[in-house]
């Protein structure tokens, strides 16, 4: 396998066992792309719709040969191999793979935004994905991560290994 884009993937779940979600969600990626780095996993509050259980979040760093609709729908096909259905926007979930960021790319599909368009409002996102890549730019707008994290609240949100010591 052949790298080629700098991207970034976000992972969620909050329904079963999660930890085990994200560990099958990046087993199944990993025969997709070269994944390069991994955040540490966080457990959320839930975002949007609010009545329901409270997220595992982790962010990874990758390459790949995949063009960004490719890898689209490769993250599609594993989220529906491990079992995800689709529900309510916003609501619970077996797993949950976005792209984030593909290299430089920016995009306005109607398959595919990127950067991701709601990343810049969910702490949940940038948390982990600032753990990996402190110093992230937002293509397209050259906004700093770092400044668009400091804006938003961040409360609830905390590393899932610190609390299962």
């Amino acid at each position: 396998m052949n790298s080629g884009a700098s991207v970034f993937l976000a992972l969620g779940t909050n329904l079963g066992e999660r930890e085990v979600n994200l560990a099958q969600a990046l087993e199944e990626l990993s025969s997709l792309i070269i994944i390069s780095k991994v955040s540490s996993i966080y457990e959320t509050p839930p975002w949007g719709v609010t009545d329901q259980p409270a997220f595992l979040n982790q962010v990874l760093a990758a390459e790949t040969s995949l063009n960004p609709l490719e890898l689209l729908k490769a993250v599609k096909d594993i989220e529906a191999q491990m079992g995800r259905v689709a529900s309510v926007r916003y609501g619970p979930r077996l797993i949950d793979i976005d792209i984030l960021l593909y290299g430089d790319t920016v995009l306005d599909t109607t398959a595919l935004t990127l950067p991701h368009p709601r990343m810049r409002e969910r702490a949940f996102v940038l948390v982990p994905l600032l753990e990996i890549a402190p110093d992230l730019v937002l293509p397209g707008s050259g906004e700093r991560l770092t400044d668009l994290l400091a804006g938003l609240d961040q409360s609830g949100i905390h590393k899932w290994e610190e609390r299962h010591a």
